[in-house]
């Protein structure tokens, strides 16, 4: 039996498609896929990890500092080691949803800059695997550093689980380097690549995603903007003060004082972090909205579902960063709100990860078949 003309387009169409096998495909889903493991990370670290990691930090700091004041030196070193131990915590679980999602961005701009790649079509995908291997070994590796330590390690200072974790680094350097090469090698040719679809959709899916993200991002940098103009300065003062006046009431051995400067410590830094936090996600989401629109021609979704999805992602993408911020004046209830957001980025991120899933090569063969 013959293989059908088009079936036979698409596949020629090799790595600048999107055929099932195709280094693209494989980064676009693994990006994703990515994401949304960072999200659904980030969110479960958020709800039961992070409020809890801070209730224990403040705890330890008041009883260190309690303890200075009444001359307990085996107190205080007892408590600085458990509010160094509940940062690493904090520190490592935040890297690895970090971690995650960034090196999910980087698999989808490897994907969208796959026709300015020369390199063959089987090393590319070697090079793609490559890639997630070390993109999965880094935060894995990251967050067992809390639970690892030193444990049978070769080295003084440095755990296996570092190690692992350095190996993932270094994995993801080499294969992005690999693909730059590519990218070198292809200038150097001034080879033509083919017309990416990818970067010629128009859809109003794809508008609305790229015009959200566009003012998610600008909305993040006017945030962050204000916020190092009004209160950078001032937090960074009011750090020092706060820090001078604990030392002072522990030497004076002033309980009440020690507790005030405490409470006051707490409040600040909570407000530098919600403001940090609006910042930083808003810029996020809006980079992820940006580079979502390029993938909505292989969301094998109806035209409508691609709206709703759209719309859905950009309304989470607001709403976190905003209740983020209100955090400090209504407390859980924005927190909650902000949670809610972040689940609705979730749930259309993952939507359209199995509409890409679901692509049958349709466009990639119509391509090829006005081509022929």
């Amino acid at each position: 039996m013959a293989t059908p003309e088009p079936l036979i387009a698409a596949t020629k169409m090799g790595e600048t498609g999107f055929a099932l096998m195709s280094t693209r495909r494989l980064l676009t889903l693994a990006g994703i896929g990515m994401i949304l493991v960072g999200m659904i990370f980030g969110d479960i670290f958020a709800v039961f990890v992070l409020h809890q990691n801070a209730a224990h930090v403040g705890a330890s700091l008041a009883a260190a500092a309690h303890s200075a004041a009444a001359d307990e030196t085996a107190a205080v070193a007892a408590n600085f080691q458990n509010t160094g131990a509940a940062l690493e915590n904090r520190g490592t679980k935040v890297d690895t949803h970090v971690h995650l999602i960034a090196f999910g961005y980087l698999a989808l701009m490897l994907a969208l800059l796959q026709p300015w790649v020369r390199i063959s079509a089987a090393s590319a995908r070697k090079l793609a695997l490559f890639f997630v291997f070390g993109a999965v070994l880094l935060p894995l590796g990251v967050f067992l550093i809390h639970y690892v330590g030193l444990a049978y390690s070769p080295l003084q200072a440095i755990g296996w689980a570092s190690i692992f974790a350095d190996l993932g680094g270094f994995m993801v350097l080499a294969a992005t380097l690999g693909f730059g090469v590519g990218i070198v090698r292809h200038f150097q040719t001034r080879h033509s690549p083919q017309q990416d679809q990818l970067l010629s959709n128009r859809s109003v899916p794809a508008r609305w995603l790229l015009a959200g993200g566009l003012f998610l991002v600008l909305a993040g940098f006017l945030h962050g903007a204000y916020y190092a103009g009004v209160n950078l300065y001032r937090h960074e003062d009011a750090d020092y003060r706060i820090l001078l006046s604990m030392s002072s009431a522990a030497a004076a051995r002033n309980h009440a004082q020690i507790d005030q400067a405490i409470s006051d410590y707490g409040q600040l830094q909570g407000d530098k972090a919600v403001s940090i936090a609006a910042h930083a996600h808003a810029i996020e989401f809006g980079l992820l909205a940006m580079l979502l629109a390029f993938f909505q021609p292989y969301v094998q979704l109806r035209e409508a579902w691609k709206r709703r999805w759209a719309g859905v992602l950009l309304m989470g993408s607001l709403l976190l960063p905003v209740c983020v911020q209100m955090e400090m004046k209504f407390g859980l209830l924005a927190g909650g709100i902000a949670d809610l957001g972040g689940l609705l980025v979730i749930v259309a991120l993952l939507a359209m990860w199995i509409g890409i899933v679901r692509y049958t090569g349709n466009i990639d063969a119509m391509a090829q078949g006005r081509q022929a």
